[in-house]
């Protein structure tokens, strides 16, 4: 199994503890690591993959997401991997970034009708994902990146968050 090192940052309030935040952390992305290591194949360094969470609120991610992806608007995640990496490349002993916005989280769970923490649980696979250069740009890549977040999510008890939807493009 792939070995983690995930940093945590918590930078607003309102989010459960740092304590909650890192098991469960460690729980969803550990899940999603091992179903890419033995399911997908994907290769991972032999020392520990380095990862940054962070857990911020709309305000920080409406600015990250204006100066990075010229999107002057909240978002519920974004990734950026350390180096560019295509879905089955060996990443590098760092990851990268995953920052998460609460208020969206939160919003999006009510108007999904799903706890938080599946919908936190979702987003933190998601964005994993992104790190090893899975995406949605395309119908095909949607479609691809939906089936393993499904997976995984199965694999962790959760149902599919994609259910009678079109995929994300």
């Amino acid at each position: 199994m792939p070995e983690l090192d995930i940093q945590i940052s918590v930078e607003s309030d309102g989010w459960p503890t740092e304590e909650a935040l890192t098991a469960m952390s460690e729980r969803v992305i550990g899940a999603a690591a091992k179903y890419l290591a033995a399911e997908e194949e994907q290769p991972f360094p032999s020392q520990p993959v380095e990862l940054s969470l962070v857990f911020s609120d709309d305000a920080q991610i409406r600015e990250i997401n204006a100066e990075w992806r010229g999107k002057d608007k909240p978002t519920n995640v974004l990734s950026f991997p350390a180096f560019p990496v295509e879905p089955g490349d060996m990443p590098g002993p760092m990851l990268g970034d995953i920052v998460i916005a609460r208020e969206t989280v939160e919003r999006e769970a009510v108007e999904l009708d799903k706890p938080f923490d599946e919908h936190l649980t979702h987003l933190l696979v998601h964005g994993f994902l992104h790190l090893f250069g899975y995406d949605h740009m395309e119908t095909e890549e949607a479609e691809e990146m939906e089936g393993l977040e499904t997976r995984i999510l199965a694999k962790l008890g959760l149902s599919d968050p994609y259910a009678g939807q079109e995929p994300l493009v």
